[in-house]
C-alpha cells in the first residue's frame, strides 16, 4: 500500500470516528405528533350542551304557562260532589228484614228495611171501627140525618096548628064585632058580648100558644141540623186518623228515596229504630259535580257557562270536561262555626275563597266513576 492511500484511510477512519462520537453526543428529538383531546373536555362539552338543552325546554315551559293563565284560572282546592240523600225511619219499631247492604246499588221505591207491623195493623183497624161508628151517625140516612127530619116534620106540624089558631083568632074576633054591633042596638045580651069576648081571647091565646110551640120546634131543627153538622165533623175526623193510621203503617216499609249506592248501613235485623233514626245513606245517581273554590282575587273573569278543565287526581291521564253552573253567593267562611268577626279589632286580611259549581260535560268514562270527595284540580278557560 503505498504512503497516500494509507494516509486517506487513515483520514476515513477518523473521520467515521469523528461523526459516530459527534451523534452520540447530540440529544435525542422525537418527532411531534398532533395533540389529543382529554375527556374532561369532552364531558364539558356535553355538559354544556345539555344544560342549554334544559335552559330552552324551561324557557319553553315558562312560556307555555305563562301564556296558558292568561287565558286560564286554576286551583286545586277543588273536589267531586254529589247529592247523597240520607234513609231515615218515620216511625218506630223492631226491624224484621234488611234488603240492602254496604255499597249495593239500589233503585227507586225498591224496600230496603221492614219493620214490625203488628201494633200499627191494630191501630188501623182501630181507627177503621171509628170510621165506621161515625158514617153511622152522619149525613145521609145516618141517625143525625134522621133526627132532624123528625124535628122538621114536628116544626111542620106545629106550624099547621098556628095557622089553624090564627084561623080560629079572626073567626072569634068577627063574631065579637058582630056581637058588639047587636049589643049596641040592644039586641042581644050583655052575657053574651062578655062571651065573644072571652072566645076572642082564648083564640088569641092560643095563636100564641101555637107560634111559642112552632118556634121551638124552628130551635129543635136548628139543633138536630147542628148534631148533623158535628156528627159530619167527626166522620172527617175518623176519616182522617184512618188515612193517618194507613199512612203509618205503610211507613213501617223504609223504601229508597232515590237510585244509587248503599254506604254507612247502620242497621241490622231486631234493632229497636226511633222515629227520626237514619239508618243509612244512599249516593244517588242524579250525577256528579264538581265544588271549586277559588280565590276571590281569581273570579274577575269568571262567568257561568265558561267551559272548564278537570284534572282526577285518582286516574292518571283523565282530563273531564265540565262548565261553570253556579257561583256562590257568599265565601266560605260566611258558612263556617266560628264566621270570622273583623269588627272586633283583631283584622288579619286573608285572601278568601268563593265555592263555584261546576257540571261535569264529560266524565273519565264507566270504568273510572267519579265519586263525591274525590280530589281533583279546575282549569277555567276564561281567555
Amino acid at each position: 500500500m503505498s504512503a497516500s492511500k494509507f494516509r486517506n484511510s487513515i483520514q476515513n477512519k477518523n473521520m467515521a470516528t469523528t461523526a459516530e462520537r459527534e451523534k452520540t453526543d447530540r440529544p435525542h428529538i422525537q418527532p411531534v405528533e398532533p395533540a389529543q383531546p382529554t375527556s374532561s373536555g369532552i364531558r364539558s362539552k356535553i355538559s354544556f350542551g345539555i344544560g342549554g338543552l334544559v335552559l330552552l325546554l324551561a324557557i319553553g315551559w315558562g312560556v307555555q304557562k305563562y301564556m296558558y293563565s292568561r287565558g286560564h284560572e286554576s286551583t286545586d282546592d277543588a273536589a267531586i260532589d254529589g247529592h247523597i240523600v240520607p234513609v231515615v225511619a218515620k216511625v218506630g219499631g223492631y226491624v224484621q228484614k234488611t234488603t240492602a247492604t254496604e255499597n249495593d246499588h239500589v233503585s227507586e221505591g225498591q224496600i230496603l228495611v221492614q219493620l214490625d207491623t203488628a201494633e200499627l195493623a191494630v191501630r188501623l183497624l182501630q181507627a177503621d171501627a171509628d170510621q165506621s161508628a161515625a158514617r153511622a151517625t152522619a149525613g145521609g140516612n145516618g141517625q143525625a140525618e134522621a133526627m132532624v127530619q123528625t124535628a122538621a116534620g114536628q116544626r111542620g106540624a106545629l106550624e099547621a096548628q098556628v095557622s089553624l089558631a090564627r084561623a080560629n083568632a079572626a073567626r072569634a074576633h068577627s063574631d065579637l064585632r058582630r056581637m058588639q054591633e047587636l049589643a049596641s042596638k040592644q039586641i042581644i045580651s050583655l052575657q053574651q058580648l062578655d062571651a065573644a069576648r072571652a072566645a076572642a081571647a082564648v083564640a088569641d091565646a092560643g095563636v100564641s100558644a101555637a107560634e111559642r110551640q112552632a118556634a121551638a120546634a124552628g130551635g129543635t131543627v136548628s139543633g138536630a141540623e147542628a148534631g148533623t153538622r158535628l156528627a159530619d165533623a167527626r166522620l172527617s175526623a175518623a176519616n182522617a186518623m184512618k188515612e193517618n193510621a194507613a199512612l203509618q203503617l205503610s211507613f213501617t216499609r223504609l223504601i229508597a228515596p232515590a237510585s244509587g249506592t248503599v254506604s254507612r248501613k247502620t242497621v241490622e235485623v231486631g234493632q229497636l229504630l226511633q222515629p227520626a233514626q237514619q239508618v243509612m245513606s244512599i249516593v244517588a245517581d242524579t250525577g256528579a259535580f264538581v265544588t271549586a273554590n277559588f280565590k276571590e282575587t281569581q273570579l274577575s273573569r269568571m262567568k257561568v257557562g265558561q267551559p272548564v278543565d278537570i284534572d282526577v287526581d285518582a286516574y292518571s291521564g283523565c282530563t273531564a270536561s265540565g262548565k261553570i253552573q253556579s257561583i256562590s253567593g257568599a265565601t266560605g267562611s260566611k258558612f263556617s262555626l266560628l264566621p270570622p268577626e273583623n269588627a272586633t279589632g283583631n283584622f288579619t286580611k286573608v285572601v278568601q275563597r268563593i265555592p263555584v259549581k261546576i257540571a261535569i260535560v264529560k266524565d273519565c268514562g264507566a270504568a273510572r266513576p267519579l265519586r263525591p270527595g274525590m280530589s281533583v284540580a279546575a282549569h277555567v278557560q276564561t281567555g
